[in-house]
């Protein structure tokens, strides 16, 4: 695309005249937008940078590159294989699941999440505490319901065709815990 002043001229169309705003500024971009401010790390900013030097362009592109790696639409529950015979169950993202206690949904690309489990639960503890909180969902929260309905069928069929196991994930604390030597230990005055 290339652009003339007061002109964009995009090979598959006529020159439109560009909308200037208040400021007299053409628009940034060829869609509707508006303002927004967020707060992000420094790490974030500067890697953004690398994208592009206007900020809004850079999230933009970034954002367009994290989400049209397929031009099909993303499942909401899906099987990804891991290795020969055996994958694991990938949802989209849902605010309602985190009212099963036990249930941890651990983000492994943007808005993909693979489901874990505290110990001592296992896919029928899953597959029931998801029907109950399927059966207390109202009927406008369609997309969660869709979700769960879904993840339901996809647990359901697992189970009856003896395709599921369980295995267990390494997660370890980010939080450091000082570990006291021997030689810090508080040392008791001897016994008389």
């Amino acid at each position: 695309m290339r652009t003339l002043p007061g002109f964009r001229i995009n090979m598959r169309s006529s020159p439109q005249p560009l909308k200037r705003s208040a400021s007299g500024r053409p628009p940034k971009f060829d869609e509707p937008s508006r303002p927004v401010t967020v707060t992000l790390p420094e790490s974030v900013l500067l890697g953004l940078g690398q994208v592009h030097q206007d900020r809004g362009r850079a999230i933009k592109l970034v954002t367009e590159r994290a989400l049209s790696h397929t031009t099909q639409a993303i499942p909401l529950v899906e099987i990804v294989k891991v290795k020969e015979n055996t994958g694991v169950i990938i949802i989209g993202p849902s605010r309602v699941l985190d009212r099963i206690p036990f249930l941890h949904l651990v983000e492994v690309s943007p808005g993909r999440f693979l489901l874990a489990m505290d110990p001592g639960n296992d896919y029928k503890n899953l597959e029931l505490a998801v029907r109950d909180l399927f059966d207390s969902l109202e009927a406008d929260e369609e997309r969660e319901r869709e979700l769960l309905h879904r993840l339901l069928d996809q647990i359901r069929e697992l189970r009856q065709t003896e395709r599921m196991s369980m295995a267990e994930i390494l997660f370890v604390s980010l939080k450091p815990k000082r570990i006291r030597l021997k030689a810090e230990l508080p040392i008791s005055p001897p016994s008389l």
